[in-house]
C-alpha cells in the first residue's frame, strides 16, 4: 500500500499548530475560516405571546429551538425536524407554521404565538375542554399542534361566516399532525363538536374564556370524587 507521507506530515503540522480545520481537512468547510465568529450570530427583536423580546441568536437556530431553549416555552415540541409531524406548530403573524422549518432570525419584527400564549388568552378554551371530554389526547405530544391547527380552521370559518366543516375537511386539516395514540377518531369528534357549538349557536362568550361552552356542573360531575380526610374516608362534597 502506498501512503501519502505529505498528507500525514501536513496533518501533523496543523495539529501541532492547533488549527486542523484551517488546513482544509474538515469536511464541508472552506480552508479559509479567518472570518469572525460574530458573523454567525444576529440580534433580533420580535413579539412573543404579546411581549417584546430582544435576543442574540445563532443564524442557524430554528424558531422552535429558540422558543424552547432560550425562552423556556416548551409547549411547542420537536419531533421529526422535517416539517412533517406538526408537533412544532406555532403561529407566525397569525398563520400556523412549522417551527422547525423557520429560522429564528427570519422572525425579526414579527409576531409569534405559541400554545402557551393562545391558551392564556382563553381563545381555545372550548377546544381544550372538548379534547379532555372526548379523550382526544393521551401522551399529549401532538396536542399543541392539533389545537392550533383546529383553531385556525374554526376561526377562518367563523370569520367567513361559513358552515360547520365536514369530518373529511377536519381530517384533511389535521392530516399534517401525527398522532400515534388516539387513532384520530376522538380528535375529529372534539373538533366537530366545537365547530357545531361555535358556528350553529355562536355567542359572545362561546369558548373564549374560562370554562367556555361547557357547563361547570357537567365537568364537576365527570371529575372523580375523592375521600375527605375530615369525614374519615367518606365522600367529599363538591360545589359546582
Amino acid at each position: 500500500m502506498c501512503l501519502n507521507l505529505h498528507f500525514f506530515r501536513d496533518i501533523s503540522f496543523c495539529q501541532h499548530a492547533g488549527a486542523p480545520a484551517a488546513c482544509g481537512f474538515a469536511p464541508g468547510r472552506s480552508a479559509d475560516i479567518s472570518g469572525s465568529k460574530t458573523e454567525h450570530f444576529r440580534s433580533i427583536a420580535l413579539t412573543v405571546n404579546g411581549e417584546e423580546v430582544r435576543e442574540t441568536v445563532e443564524a442557524r437556530t430554528s424558531l422552535v429551538d429558540f422558543l424552547r431553549d432560550r425562552l423556556g416555552l416548551t409547549g411547542s415540541h420537536v419531533g421529526c425536524e422535517q416539517g412533517a409531524c406538526g408537533a412544532c406548530t406555532v403561529r407566525l403573524d397569525g398563520v400556523t407554521v412549522r417551527g422547525c422549518l423557520v429560522l429564528a432570525v427570519q422572525c425579526a419584527g414579527s409576531r409569534v404565538e405559541t400554545i402557551e400564549g393562545v391558551s392564556d388568552t382563553g381563545e381555545i378554551a372550548d377546544l381544550q375542554e372538548a379534547f379532555v371530554r372526548r379523550n382526544a389526547l393521551q401522551c399529549g405530544f401532538c396536542t399543541p399542534g392539533m389545537l392550533l391547527a383546529a383553531q385556525e380552521l374554526l376561526a377562518s370559518r367563523e370569520h367567513a361566516g361559513g358552515d360547520v366543516p365536514s369530518r373529511d375537511e377536519i381530517r384533511a386539516l389535521l392530516s399534517g399532525s401525527y398522532c400515534r395514540c388516539t387513532g384520530y377518531q376522538a380528535i375529529v369528534d372534539a373538533v366537530e363538536a366545537v365547530a357545531r357549538m361555535r358556528l350553529c349557536s355562536p355567542s359572545p362568550s362561546s369558548g373564549r374564556a374560562g370554562v367556555g361552552s361547557f357547563p361547570r356542573q357537567e365537568l364537576a360531575a365527570r371529575a372523580p370524587t375523592l375521600p375527605s380526610p375530615a369525614s374519615g374516608g367518606g365522600k367529599e362534597e363538591r360545589t359546582p
